[in-house]
């Protein structure tokens, strides 16, 4: 009786919604408002109904190309991951191609009824990066790119939803660093199933040590923010989340490139965004909602040990 009620149909055939919560990756999505935190920040209005209906745009923007990616690798996770909900059978490749659309409808509805114009104009292009992505640039040199635009992007949707397109301006510092990341976590997960060449971990490592860098060491980058203790002790305190559990994962994977060690770096990547995140709020003059946003990330280590992020 309980397996029944956990069951969604698609068409005549019902789909566990462990096995869709394991086909969207659903606790990676935590790392998602941080990103509109981090870009509304910036402009100056970290909290509002635009803001919190930007968060579940991008939510179900991102949970759309966690189930598009298993849609188009479905081939190649057949032969690499045979236990994912789409070549295992547990899933559909068709429904989750019908829940990649649907969910994107929802992503871009939400934005026009948050942002309007506004949460449109930055929504559209950021599915258009999902989408090429996962159907054709993935695989191409373009790949990273093409992914650090979108979370890029999703910073900006914060920042011009919350404040206009002038305060947008404002997240621009924070977008570029969680970009970068996203650039060397997009890299290392080309390597989850051979493994990485030692000097890619290196790399990516220095540049994480960079990023944490820039988003504790500047100052407060919100409209008329000065630099105080408090921000500064929130966002020291997010850098050195982030480098301790992206970066010494980087650091195992430096010392061993396999690809257990690299899966285990991406996984520690994508929900290491959220302490980066942390650090970037604070630094926009929103201590408080900063340290809130912190809390997020030993409940999303958890839901890890339950449902990969990868």
């Amino acid at each position: 009786m309980n397996d029944r009620k956990a069951d969604v149909r698609f068409g005549s055939r019902p789909v566990r919604l462990a096995d869709l919560a394991s086909l969207v990756r659903a606790p990676a999505a935590l790392s998602v408002p941080g990103d509109i935190l981090a870009g509304a920040a910036a402009a100056g209005r970290p909290l509002g109904p635009r803001t919190v209906g930007t968060m579940a745009s991008s939510v179900c923007l991102y949970w759309a190309g966690m189930a598009l990616n298993d849609y188009a690798d479905a081939t190649i996770d057949a032969v690499e991951r045979p236990q994912r909900p789409v070549p295992s059978g547990r899933v559909p490749r068709r429904t989750a191609l019908s829940l990649a659309g649907g969910l994107t409808a929802a992503g871009l509805g939400l934005a026009a009824l948050s942002g309007g114009r506004r949460g449109l104009g930055v929504a559209l292009p950021l599915t258009g990066l999902i989408w090429a992505y996962d159907l054709k640039l993935k695989s191409t040199k373009a790949g990273p790119a093409a992914m650090a635009g979108a979370r890029a992007l999703d910073v900006l949707a914060g920042a011009v939803t919350a404040g206009g397109t002038k305060s947008g301006r404002r997240g621009l510092v924070p977008a570029a660093l969680v970009g970068l990341h996203t650039y060397t976590l997009t890299a290392l997960s080309r390597h989850e199933i051979s493994g990485a060449p030692a000097r890619l971990p290196a790399t990516t490592l220095g540049v994480s040590a960079a990023t944490a860098l820039a988003a504790a060491g500047t100052a407060p980058s919100g409209p008329g923010r000065h630099p105080d203790a408090r921000t500064a002790a929130v966002a020291a305190a997010g850098a050195l989340g982030y480098l301790g559990t992206y970066g010494l994962a980087q650091v195992k994977a430096v010392r061993e490139p396999s690809g257990e060690n690299v899966r285990r770096a991406v996984g520690a990547g994508i929900l290491g965004l959220v302490p980066l995140q942390t650090a970037l709020t604070a630094r926009g003059g929103s201590p408080v909602v900063a340290a809130a946003l912190g809390a997020v990330h030993p409940l999303a280590r958890r839901l890890a040990r339950r449902v990969s992020p990868t």
